[in-house]
């Protein structure tokens, strides 16, 4: 009963991860810059010390999340 009922909600929520994932690791300068943002806006300053290693380290972030999430939504899916 739980798979039926869940599955739609957790494909969707797979997919947002991927899309997510595919966001973060194509142009990491702009998440970096919205990160900077939010934090600036909640009394936090943050500054990479490298942007050359944060941009690489961002994008392995997104392509790490795409991945798990890509290979989580295969798992649930086979559990059909």
């Amino acid at each position: 009963m739980i798979k039926t009922f869940t599955c739609p909600f957790l494909v969707f929520v797979h997919l947002l991860g991927v899309i997510i994932g595919l966001i973060i690791f194509f142009i990491p300068s702009a998440v970096i810059e919205f990160q900077r943002k939010f934090y600036e806006k909640i009394n936090w300053r943050i500054e990479p010390i490298s942007m050359p290693k944060e941009i690489t380290n961002t994008k392995f972030m997104g392509l790490s999340l795409t991945i798990f999430t890509f290979l989580s939504m295969i798992y649930i899916l086979s559990l059909r």
